[in-house]
């Protein structure tokens, strides 16, 4: 049976960090947009192993942490709603609106309540058919299928006192609109495997053929990621493109055929803004008219959505990859985990958080910000 153990061996991560050394012969640039893999690429220090000519830059990979404060205004909104129960991930409680937050819309009295699973917001509702209960969704494709199932059971089982604020949103729009930002300036990307494993690898084949970069799918895991990164550097230095999968334990190219189904039977794509990166087209999702009625936007009569108000904090940048977190002038002194000042250092996926618990609170002292 293979564990985690057979991707930390330090023989196989020599073997890698060598070829990796041997295989680069110019500076490169390469992005991740998971969280997960920011995380493991800094607790490891692999991106200290790595050629000095090769960067990480670390993008919109959380989920929380791209959630605009125009959807956390409305869901803290909702909690100060007599008679309704607000529901979410854990991280999503502490992630700031546009002047606060969930947990001080609970201390003023709102029922808030963080769940592992929406399923569990349905089980609330079932228990509480004297309120609403709403369930804040967030998170990138991988979380949209769980969500997607609730809902449904909800219809089929005929729970009425149940709803959904939608705020899920789609990888490869994202990948896309970074490509074409002008500030942008990385050379290929790592691609989250857990989106992958859910919605295949034919939306960021497309992207790598059209911008003509490559792209490649890989896991969390030390072994993982180098693997990764080689096969990514040796598409740059061939002047190859297109995807490649590093992580063909978990992903397959067509997906997860019945949670695509799911998706797209309860979901429509809409354009959606995402903290940091504007609006993007196709960026997310919202309910199909079949479940219009479990919109909680509709239910509650929410108008239309305001504009993200500017931020003293540079997250948005560190989500763009234009600015490491530690060249934010906040990070590690006015924004630290106990009080964040963005989403990027709140959420345990975040890059500013990551920064901040693996490379130290100081700030980068000599260092120029962009």
């Amino acid at each position: 049976m293979t564990t985690s153990r057979d991707f930390r061996q330090p023989a196989l991560v020599k073997h890698l960090t060598e070829a990796i050394a041997q295989r680069v012969t110019r500076p490169w640039t390469l992005m991740e947009v998971c969280g997960g893999q920011t995380h493991s690429l800094l607790r490891y220090g692999i991106d200290r192993l790595l050629p000095p000519g090769v960067e990480l830059l670390h993008g919109p990979g959380c989920p929380v942490c791209v959630t605009p404060s125009e959807g956390i205004d409305r869901a803290i909104a909702l909690a100060l709603t007599p008679k309704t129960i607000m529901t979410s991930f854990g991280d999503m409680l502490r992630v700031r609106g546009s002047t606060t937050d969930l947990l001080s819309a609970r201390a003023q009295g709102g029922d808030v309540r963080a769940l592992l699973s929406p399923l569990d917001a349905l089980r609330i509702a079932e228990e509480h058919p004297e309120k609403d209960v709403v369930f804040f969704a967030v998170g990138f494709e991988t979380t949209a299928p769980s969500t997607a199932i609730a809902v449904s059971e909800a219809k089929r089982r005929k729970i009425h006192n149940f709803s959904l604020l939608v705020r899920h949103v789609r990888v490869a729009p994202a990948m896309e609109a970074l490509l074409l930002d002008p500030l942008a300036r990385m050379d290929g990307f790592l691609a989250a495997g857990h989106v992958a494993t859910v919605m295949g690898t034919q939306a960021i084949d497309q992207l790598a053929n059209r911008h003509q970069i490559p792209i490649v799918v890989t896991g969390f895991e030390p072994i993982d990621l180098l693997g990764g990164i080689y096969q990514c550097l040796s598409y740059l230095e061939e002047g190859r493109y297109g995807v490649s999968n590093a992580y063909p334990r978990a992903v397959k190219e067509e997906g997860n055929i019945p949670a695509q189904t799911l998706i797209k039977e309860v979901f429509d794509v809409i354009d959606l803004p995402w903290r940091g990166l504007g609006l993007i087209p196709a960026g997310g999702y919202r309910l199909s008219p079949r479940y219009r009625d479990y919109d909680a936007e509709i239910r509650f009569s929410l108008g239309p959505a305001k504009e993200d108000a500017e931020s003293a904090c540079r997250s948005g940048d560190v989500l763009r990859g234009i600015i490491k977190p530690d060249l934010c002038p906040a990070f590690g002194t006015s924004c630290t985990p106990e009080h964040p000042l963005g989403a990027t250092m709140v959420s345990g996926e975040g890059a500013c958080a990551a920064y901040f618990h693996y490379r130290g609170s100081n700030p980068a002292p000599t260092r120029a910000s962009s």
